[in-house]
């Protein structure tokens, strides 16, 4: 996918999903026969649907706003997602059930190498191959350093976040995103260095009217 020429890049970073929860447990078992379940045992699931099937709202949410607004450079995917063990994946990548078991056996700790060795290397392939004017933006918690303080360190400046983040709970943000998704609004970002990461909750999304498939 190409850029129109003076378009500044913009890259999106989704935080990962939970691989061990309840959800997880339930695409592994032998007996899951839904659509999700008989595509991951063929490993033709992408990891951005699998991801949201685990997560819920939080990353249903991250998802679709990412692939509304990223501004891809080249080939180069536009939603990229944090994965416990594989550095940074396009959203698109096919999975399957054994890549969902061997991210189930490592946790989100930058203290693991296994975890933050990838990382570290598709940040700076991305840094490299993105471009010195693209804009990195983080679609996830600022508050915890699990990977904001790795990023940091690779991106400087240049990694962004939506300070409308700040104080809201993991479904706020989805449901913040998803609606931002859909209504075409896109939110503003800020530099991760130097914002301020905690603050009082803010007040709850006004209530939209439902609409068809929600």
């Amino acid at each position: 996918m190409r850029i129109l020429h003076g378009v500044t890049p913009r890259l999106f970073l989704l935080s990962p999903a939970s691989c061990t929860g309840l959800r997880a447990k339930l695409l592994l078992r032998d007996e899951a026969r839904f659509d999700l379940a008989l595509r991951l045992r063929e490993r033709v699931a992408p990891l951005g649907e699998t991801f949201a099937f685990l997560s819920g709202l939080y990353f249903r949410g991250k998802l679709a706003y990412a692939t509304r607004f990223a501004r891809p450079r080249g080939d180069l995917s536009g939603t990229l997602v944090i994965t416990p063990t594989r550095g940074l994946m396009p959203a698109e990548t096919p999975v399957g059930l054994e890549d969902l078991k061997e991210f189930a056996r490592v946790d989100i700790d930058p203290a693991d190498p296994l975890y933050r060795r990838p990382l570290e290397r598709d940040a700076r392939c991305l840094r490299r191959l993105g471009g010195e004017a693209a804009e990195v933006v983080l679609l996830g918690s600022v508050a915890t350093g699990k990977y904001v303080d790795l990023l940091v360190d690779v991106f400087g400046s240049r990694l962004l976040f939506p300070p409308d983040f700040v104080g809201r709970g993991d479904m706020s943000r989805g449901g913040l995103l998803l609606r931002g998704a859909r209504e075409g609004r896109e939110l503003a970002y800020v530099p991760v260095i130097g914002a301020v990461r905690h603050g009082p909750r803010p007040p709850r999304l006004p209530r939209r009217a439902p609409r068809p498939g929600d």
